[in-house]
């Protein structure tokens, strides 16, 4: 299997005092990296003006280039040279889909997606559930409902039937219609 390109994420928090001092370090930091092999992209995100936090995003094409990244006296002379201005935090690498901007390794589409039932068909299939459960639901609740206001019985009748329809009978029915419901598609 071929190397995958890794993403680098870190968060630097940085004195508000020497922000333009850290906006150079930043832009020297991104110079030393574009000359470093195997390096795809870098950059830099601040959620606002005055925010302490900046984000920086580098990549590289495989694992082997972020090391030579990693090792290199360009890379420790530039970290040393924030000492004091930026409270350095820990790396998160990510590969794949999660390293953003690349479709992950791993995922094969197996088929295209298949649309649904025609709604039509869909309606004829929740009727056959819905209306034989709520005769008989309407019919076990009367005697202990009949004389409560309509809201109420209504209330009661769709909080008994609809986790009965949800978890139990439209998954029944729609199993057992599915050559029906599917045909044509």
């Amino acid at each position: 299997m071929a190397e995958q390109p890794i993403t680098v994420s870190i968060t630097r928090i940085v004195d508000p005092e020497r922000a333009k001092e850290v906006a150079a370090w930043a832009r020297a930091g991104q110079d030393l990296l574009s000359a470093s092999p195997g390096y795809l992209g870098s950059g830099w995100v601040r959620p606002d003006p005055e925010s302490p936090e900046w984000h920086m995003l580098f990549r590289f094409a495989d694992a082997a280039s972020l090391e030579h990244w990693q090792n290199s006296p360009e890379r420790a002379w530039w970290v040393a040279s924030a000492l004091g201005m930026v409270e350095h935090s820990p790396e998160e690498r990510r590969t794949g889909i999660e390293g953003w901007f690349d479709a992950p390794a791993a995922v094969e589409v197996i088929a295209p997606a298949i649309s649904g039932p025609p709604r039509w068909k869909q309606m004829i299939a929740i009727f056959l559930v819905f209306y034989p459960l709520s005769l008989a639901t309407n019919w076990a609740i009367a005697p202990f409902t009949h004389d409560w206001l309509l809201p109420l019985r209504v209330l009661l009748l769709v909080a008994i039937v609809s986790p009965i329809m949800t978890y139990l009978a439209l998954p029944f029915i729609t199993r057992a219609l599915r050559p029906w419901l599917m045909r044509g598609r």
